[in-house]
C-alpha cells in the first residue's frame, strides 16, 4: 500500500542560532528573532541541511519535519524539475542527497576573520566531504565607515598573498571598500573575503561548513590563545582570478523584479514590491526572506504575515503563489534554482 504524504505548502522553519565571539544582539533587536541572553548572537541560520544542522517546519501539517526529510520524501515536487539532474552528478550521496543550499542573517558586531572557501571538486576531498561555498551577502545595515574586504587588490597573485602573510602585511593586500544598505556582493569560492564590523547582513550560499581562516586580526581568548589559521589550505584554493570584487550591478528583469546574481549554484532575484505578484512556475522551489516590510503568503499557515528577518519556502508543487505587501510596500529576496543547472557541479 502506497503511503500518502500531506500536500505541500508554503514552509516556514525555525531558525537556528550561531554565537561566536563576532556577534551581537541584532538579531533579537532589529530581525525580532528568539535569542536568549548574551552579547554574541551571530547568525540565524534559516534554512539549512547539512549533518545534524537541519531546519525543522515551524507550523502545518509537516510541523517537526527536517529539511532533509523533506527533500528526501518529497524529491522533485519540493526542488522543481532540475531534481533528477542534481541527484544524478557524480558525488558521495550523502552530497546528492543534501539541499544545496543554506540561508542566514548575519550581525557582524565585531571583525569577521579573513577567510576563503573551496569549490566543489576540493571540497569533495575534505573529510568529510562537502559542497564548496560560493556566496552572496545583501547588506541590510551599515554602520558609518563599516568595510567589506572582498578579494585580493589588483595585481596580487598567490605569491604576493604568500609573501604579505609571511610578513605580517596580509591587510595592505585586500581589496577594501564600504558598501551601502541595499549592495550586493557576490563571493565565488576561492575569493579571499571577510565582514568588518558594523553589518547586518542576508546571505545565501551552498549548504556547505568548510572554511579556511587566513587572518584573525590577532585576536586572543581569555588563555591568549588564538583561532586556528589555515594558510596552506587557503592558498591551496585561492582561485586563479583573486582580484578585487566589486559589489554586484543589479540587472531589471521588470518593473518590480532586479536579477542581482545567476549562476550555476543559485539564482538571486530581489523584488521591490508595492502591489500583489505571483512568485513561482512549478519549475524550481523559491525561498523568500523579507528585508523591509512584511508580506502575506498564500497558502501559509505560520502566521497572517511574512515580516523583516523572517522566510518562507514555496516548494516546486505549489507553483504560482501570490505575494502581497501588508505594510505599503516589501522588499524581498527570491532565491531559486537555476533553470538547466541541475548537472552542474563545475568547480
Amino acid at each position: 500500500m502506497t503511503r500518502s504524504l500531506p500536500e505541500l505548502y508554503p514552509l516556514r522553519f525555525e531558525p537556528i542560532f550561531r554565537r561566536y565571539l563576532w556577534g551581537g544582539r541584532r538579531l533579537g533587536t532589529e530581525l525580532g528573532k528568539p535569542i536568549g541572553p548574551g552579547e554574541d548572537f551571530a547568525e540565524s541560520w534559516e534554512l539549512v541541511d547539512h549533518g545534524d544542522d537541519q531546519s525543522v517546519v515551524a507550523a502545518g501539517p509537516l510541523k517537526t519535519w527536517t529539511l532533509q526529510r523533506l527533500f528526501h520524501e518529497y524529491g522533485g515536487a519540493l526542488f522543481g524539475a532540475e531534481f533528477d539532474a542534481w541527484q544524478a552528478v557524480e558525488r558521495p550521496e550523502a552530497l546528492a542527497r543534501r539541499f544545496p543550499l543554506l540561508f542566514k542573517f548575519l550581525d557582524c558586531h565585531r571583525d569577521l576573520s579573513i577567510q576563503i572557501h573551496p569549490n566543489d571538486a576540493q571540497a569533495r576531498g575534505q573529510s568529510p566531504p562537502d559542497l564548496g561555498k560560493t556566496e552572496a551577502w545583501i547588506v541590510m545595515h551599515a554602520a558609518p565607515g563599516a568595510t567589506v574586504y572582498a578579494g585580493l587588490k589588483e595585481g596580487v597573485d598567490a605569491a604576493g598573498l604568500r609573501n604579505a602573510i609571511e610578513t605580517g602585511r596580509i591587510s595592505e593586500v585586500l581589496h577594501r571598500f564600504e558598501p551601502r544598505v541595499g549592495d550586493c556582493i557576490f563571493v565565488p569560492a576561492g575569493t579571499v573575503h571577510g565582514l568588518g564590523a558594523g553589518f547586518l547582513v542576508a546571505e545565501i550560499q551552498q549548504a556547505s561548513d568548510t572554511t579556511f581562516r587566513l587572518y584573525d586580526w590577532d585576536r586572543t581568548d581569555a588563555q591568549g590563545r588564538g583561532r586556528p589559521l589555515h594558510i596552506e589550505e587557503s592558498l591551496a584554493v585561492l582561485s586563479d582570478s583573486p582580484g578585487p570584487v566589486q559589489p554586484v550591478k543589479p540587472a531589471f528583469v521588470s518593473e518590480s523584479r532586479e536579477r542581482l546574481v545567476h549562476c550555476d549554484k543559485f539564482a538571486l532575484d530581489r523584488l521591490r514590491m508595492d502591489s500583489a505578484m505571483p512568485v513561482g512556475d512549478g519549475q524550481s522551489f523559491h525561498l523568500l526572506a523579507v528585508l523591509e516590510g512584511a508580506v502575506r503568503v498564500d497558502g501559509d499557515v505560520g502566521g497572517d504575515e511574512v515580516k523583516r528577518g523572517q522566510t518562507v519556502l514555496i516548494p516546486a508543487a505549489c507553483e504560482a503563489v501570490t505575494i502581497e505587501p501588508t505594510r505599503g510596500g516589501a522588499t524581498v529576496l527570491d532565491i531559486y534554482w537555476p533553470s538547466g543547472r541541475g548537472e552542474s557541479d563545475r568547480a
